[in-house]
C-alpha cells in the first residue's frame, strides 16, 4: 500500500472512503427539467472513474418550491428525481467511489420571479444584495413546512442510493437563521445562539428520523462570516462544537466568509491572482477545536497543497473541486506516479462565472468537461496514422497538436513567434492572470512527450506547408487587434494589446473605448492607471466588461477603484481628431441625441480581433474539402468526410480566432472536437 497521505483510506462512520480526495458539492448546471439525466450522470461518473474517494453532487438541490433555483439546479422536492438519482449513484458505486448530495433551502438567496413565483422567505425582511429579492419574514407554518421538506428530500435521496446528504448552510436559509445579521425573529427561532441554531437542529433531527443511523449527514457552513456584527470566529468555534455535540451529524465541511455579494463570494471561492488555500489553516483550527471529522475546499488546485493539508492533520478530507473539473483523473495519475500529467486548474473561474450568468459550467481549458457524452478525456489512437501540420502555437494550435499526437499522428507545428502561447502569453503579462500560462506550459509538456515537432520563429507560407506533404493542415494563426472602429481618426488610437505588451507607453490622460468587454480592456486600464494616469473606461453597453463576468470582475474593481478609474456606460466613441499634442474624442450614444467631447492624450480601443487568415485562403484551393466543415459531423462527434475537390491533396481546417474573435475555451473546444477524429 502507498504511504502517500492522499491515498490512505478514511473511515467515516460506516463508510470507508478509498482515499482522502473528494469533489465537494457544486452545481454544474447540467440538469434537464431539474433532473440529473444523461449529461449530469456522465459528468459525475467520470470523476468516479478518475479515482476520487467521494463525489458530492448538487450545489445545492432545492428541497422546497419556494426555494426556486436561480440557475439550473436539481429539484429534490420532486418524487420523479429518485430513479434518476438511482441511475447516477449505481454508476458511481460501480466505479468504487462514494456519492453524496447537497440539499438546501435558499431562503432569501433566490428570486420571487423564478419557478412558481412564490414569495422568497427568510428570518427577516432584509434583501440579499446578490439576488435582490425582498423576502417575506418566515411564519411558524413556513418553518414547519420547510423542516418537513428537508426530511422528505433526504428520504428521496436515500431511496435514490446516495451514501449521505450534506446541508448547505452558509449564505442559505440555515445560515440566515444562525447569523445575527439576518435573523430578526423572536423566540423560539430568534435571539440567542441557542434559538438561532434551533432551525438547523430541527432540520437535522427530522432528517435523521427519516434516514436512520446508517446514512451520512454533514453540513457545509461558515465558521466565520468575516462581517461586522455577523458570526465571528469565536461564535463559529462554538457553533462547530454544538454541531459536533448534537449527535445528529457525521462531519463538518468548513468555509470562511460570506456569499451575499460578488466580492464576498469571490473571497470564499478565490480565483486566479488570489492566494491559494486561503482558509485551510482556519479549517485546521476548527478541526483542532472539535476533534471531529472535518472537510474543506477553497482553491486547493494542486496535489502538493492537498497532500500537505492531509499530512499536517489540518483536515480529514480535502476537496479539489474545480481541479477535478479541469482534470477528472487526478487520483489515477497520482496512483500511477504521473503527477506531471495532471492538467492544472488555472483558477480562471470560467466554470462558476458561466453558472452565475445562467450557463453551464465549462472548464476554460478542458472542453470535455460537461461534454463527456461526446468529448473524450482520454484520446483514443487512430486506425490510420497521418501527417498533420498545424500553423500557430496558441491555445487552439497546441490543443490540436496534443490531441492529434495522442491519436498517434506525426505532428508538425509552425509558429511565427519565438515562444508558444499567442494571446495567452500576452494576457499572462498581468500579475493577476499569470496562472493562465499553465494552459500553454501543460500542452507544451504533453506535446514534447508525444514527439510533436515545433518550428518557432518561422513564418509559414504555402511552400512551407507543401514541403511537409501533409494529410491534414490546421490553421490556428489567431487574430490581430481590430481598432478601425471610428468614422475618423483610426490612426490616432492604439490597441489594448499595445499597452499590455509594453509596445506603447501609457499616456497621462487616457480614454479606453471597450466594446469587446473582455479581460484585455481591464488589463490595459489597470496597467495605465498603475502608471499614474487618469483613466476613463467607456462602453456603449449598459454594463462594462460583460465577458469578464462577476467573480473575475471583483479583483479588477478592487484595484481600479483604488486607482480612481472612471467607468462610463452607454456611450460610444465615434471619432477622434488631433489638436496639438492632444486628441479630441467625439462621443455619441446608441440611444441617440448625444454629442460630447473628451480631450485626452491617448485613446485605447479594445474591439476584439480580426482573423489572421491569409494563409488559410492561400491554401484553400489545394485542399480536398476547400476548407469546408460539416457542422453536423462536428456537432455529433463524427470524422469530417467532406471532399468537394478531388484534385486536393490535404484536408484544411481553421480553428480559434483564425475563424472569428471568441475566447480561450472556444479555441480549445474547436481543436478538441476536430482533432479527436482525425
Amino acid at each position: 500500500m502507498s504511504n502517500d497521505p492522499l491515498l490512505q483510506p478514511y473511515k467515516l462512520k460506516h463508510l470507508t472512503l478509498r482515499n482522502r480526495i473528494i469533489v465537494t458539492s457544486h452545481e454544474p448546471a447540467y440538469p434537464e427539467d431539474g433532473m440529473p439525466k444523461e449529461r449530469y450522470r456522465a459528468y459525475t461518473v467520470e470523476r468516479a472513474k478518475g479515482g476520487v474517494a467521494m463525489t458530492m453532487t448538487a450545489g445545492s438541490a432545492a428541497v422546497s418550491k419556494d426555494s426556486p433555483p436561480v440557475f439550473n439546479n436539481l429539484l429534490a422536492y420532486k418524487d420523479e428525481i429518485v430513479p434518476w438519482v438511482r441511475e447516477m449513484t449505481d454508476a458511481v458505486h460501480e466505479q468504487g467511489a462514494a456519492i453524496m448530495i447537497q440539499l438546501t433551502h435558499l431562503g432569501r438567496r433566490t428570486r420571487w420571479d423564478k419557478g412558481d413565483w412564490l414569495p422568497v422567505v427568510a428570518p427577516s425582511h432584509q434583501r440579499e444584495a446578490s439576488h435582490r429579492a425582498f423576502p417575506k419574514k418566515l411564519e411558524d407554518w413556513d418553518i414547519a413546512r420547510i423542516i418537513k421538506d428537508f426530511a422528505d428530500a433526504a428520504e428521496r435521496m436515500k431511496a435514490g442510493g446516495m451514501d449521505g446528504v450534506e446541508l448547505e448552510a452558509y449564505g442559505h436559509l440555515i445560515d440566515q437563521f444562525t447569523s445575527p445579521l439576518t435573523n430578526e425573529l423572536d423566540g423560539p427561532y430568534g435571539g440567542s445562539l441557542d434559538n438561532r441554531m434551533r432551525f438547523c437542529f430541527d432540520v437535522f433531527r427530522a432528517m435523521r428520523e427519516r434516514v436512520g443511523d446508517d446514512f451520512i449527514l454533514g453540513v457545509r457552513y461558515t465558521a466565520d462570516e468575516c462581517l461586522p456584527g455577523g458570526t465571528g470566529k469565536e461564535d463559529g468555534i462554538e457553533i462547530s462544537r454544538r454541531l459536533r455535540d448534537s449527535g445528529l451529524i457525521d462531519y463538518l465541511n468548513v468555509i470562511r466568509g460570506h456569499i451575499d455579494t460578488d466580492p464576498g463570494l469571490t473571497d470564499v471561492i478565490p480565483i486566479q491572482g488570489m492566494a491559494n488555500s486561503p482558509h485551510l489553516d482556519f479549517a485546521g483550527e476548527i478541526r483542532a477545536a472539535t476533534n471531529f471529522p472535518t472537510f474543506h475546499a477553497a482553491k486547493i488546485p494542486d496535489v502538493a497543497t492537498a497532500r500537505h493539508a492531509i499530512a499536517a492533520g489540518k483536515i480529514d478530507m480535502v476537496g479539489m473541486t474545480r481541479a477535478h473539473m479541469t482534470d477528472p483523473h487526478i487520483v489515477r495519475k497520482i496512483i500511477e506516479k504521473r503527477e506531471d500529467d495532471i492538467r492544472p486548474c488555472v483558477g480562471a473561474n470560467y466554470c462558476l462565472d458561466r453558472i452565475y450568468q445562467g450557463g453551464m459550467a465549462f472548464c476554460i481549458h478542458n472542453a470535455a468537461t460537461g461534454r463527456e457524452q461526446t468529448m473524450p478525456h482520454t484520446i483514443p489512437k487512430a486506425d490510420i496514422y497521418k501527417k498533420v501540420v498545424i500553423v500557430g502555437a496558441g491555445p487552439a494550435g497546441l490543443e490540436a497538436a496534443r490531441v492529434a499526437a495522442e491519436r498517434g499522428h506525426m505532428v508538425v507545428v509552425f509558429e511565427a513567434a519565438n515562444n508558444p502561447g499567442g494571446q495567452i502569453r500576452l494576457t499572462a503579462q498581468s500579475e493577476r492572470r499569470r496562472e493562465m500560462i499553465s494552459i500553454i506550459d501543460w500542452r507544451m509538456g504533453q506535446c514534447e512527450k508525444l514527439g510533436v515537432t515545433f518550428h518557432f520563429n518561422t513564418w509559414a507560407d504555402a511552400n512551407t506547408i507543401a514541403a511537409e506533404n501533409p494529410d491534414v493542415v490546421i490553421i490556428a494563426t489567431g487574430g490581430l487587434p481590430h481598432t478601425e472602429v471610428l468614422s475618423k481618426g483610426n490612426e490616432l488610437v492604439v490597441s489594448s494589446w499595445d499597452i499590455i505588451s509594453g509596445d506603447v507607453k501609457p499616456g497621462t490622460n487616457v480614454l479606453i473605448f471597450d466594446d469587446a468587454g473582455d479581460h484585455a480592456g481591464l488589463q490595459a486600464a489597470e496597467f495605465i492607471a498603475k502608471a499614474g494616469a487618469k483613466v476613463e473606461i467607456m462602453t456603449p453597453d449598459r454594463s462594462f466588461a460583460p465577458e469578464v463576468m462577476a467573480m473575475n470582475l471583483v479583483p479588477y474593481m478592487r484595484s481600479l477603484q483604488k486607482l480612481d478609474v472612471t467607468f462610463t456606460v452607454t456611450y460610444r466613441l465615434e471619432a477622434a481628431e488631433k489638436s496639438g499634442n492632444q486628441i479630441i474624442a467625439h462621443v455619441g450614444s446608441d440611444y441617440g441625441g448625444v454629442a460630447k467631447r473628451r480631450t485626452v492624450d491617448q485613446i485605447v480601443v479594445n474591439h476584439g480581433t480580426i482573423p489572421l487568415d491569409d494563409l488559410y485562403f492561400e491554401l484553400k484551393p489545394g485542399s480536398k474539402n476547400l476548407g469546408e466543415v460539416s457542422y453536423d459531423e462536428l456537432i455529433s462527434g463524427a470524422p469530417q468526410t467532406v471532399e468537394s475537390n478531388p484534385a486536393g491533396s490535404y484536408q484544411l481546417f481553421r480553428i480559434g480566432d483564425a475563424v472569428a474573435a471568441r475566447n480561450t475555451h472556444a479555441a480549445i473546444y474547436d481543436a478538441l472536437r476536430l482533432a479527436k477524429d482525425i
